[in-house]
């Protein structure tokens, strides 16, 4: 196991486990709660397929450590450098080539709730609960989660951001905040069922494949994503033919 902060790092076969760790309810300390480099060289592993983030215990993640926010907001610019860092983080996630499943127990909130989101699937426990509470402490998200909840739930990202109300799972899979609900008390074995689905007996070279084809309709324009998946689908194509031929 490699540790980074409140986060560590440990690999399941194909599979990377990235865990948050910082007592009952897993808050994080800082925007930037793992070492970007670090994350960098462990999701660079050979034969990594994808990746699970959990938080250890009962909880994912309750959000920020406001007394540690507050001292932060001190000093404006350091602030705004850290909170630059965290989006970075999280834009890194978002941006693997490799799937990756936030399994949620517990809270949800906040920050953690930021990170939930940046995951490409989030599948929850019965009784998890999401918010983001922000303006209740007179704040709004400040990772990325005002665009990535509008992206994801369109005019609905109002209510959840205004009325900052806690959301069980029957709401948030009615409202598509989550993609599953499991039937036990931990997410994490639901979550690594569904990514195992995708990935076993896949090749490194597919899911990569599938998931850049798929950032790309997110980024490009259509002519150009469109462009670009024939090319891939090419590329594949003659490792398919070369194999073949072996």
């Amino acid at each position: 196991m490699k540790q980074s902060k409140i986060i560590s790092w440990e690999r399941i076969g194909e599979i990377g486990i990235l865990s948050i760790s910082n007592d009952k309810k897993n808050y994080l300390d800082q925007p930037d709660f793992v070492d970007l480099v670090e994350l960098e060289n462990w999701t660079k592993e050979i034969d990594l397929k994808g990746i699970i983030i959990r938080g250890i215990g009962r909880n994912f993640s309750a959000g920020a450590n406001t007394e540690n926010l507050q001292k932060l907001a001190n000093d404006q610019n350091l602030l705004f450098d850290k909170m630059n860092k965290g989006k970075q983080i999280l834009d890194f996630i978002e941006n693997l080539n490799i799937p990756v499943i936030a399994a949620i127990n517990g809270a949800c909130f906040g920050g953690g709730l930021e990170i939930a989101l940046a995951c490409h699937m989030r599948v929850a426990s019965k009784k998890a609960l999401l918010a983001f509470p922000e303006v209740n402490h007179g704040l709004i998200p400040g990772l990325g989660g005002t665009y990535r909840l509008t992206q994801l739930l369109g005019k609905k990202s109002f209510e959840v951001l205004l009325n900052a109300d806690l959301i069980n799972t029957t709401e948030a899979i009615k409202i598509g905040l989550i993609d599953y609900i499991s039937e036990t008390k931990d997410a994490f074995d639901l979550a690594k069922e569904k990514l195992e689905s995708m990935i076993t007996d896949r090749s490194i070279e597919v899911i990569h494949s599938a998931m850049q084809a798929i950032h790309n309709s997110n980024k490009l324009s259509k002519e150009d994503a469109l462009k670009a998946e024939t090319e891939l689908f090419c590329k594949l194509a003659v490792n398919v033919k070369i194999h073949k031929q072996d």
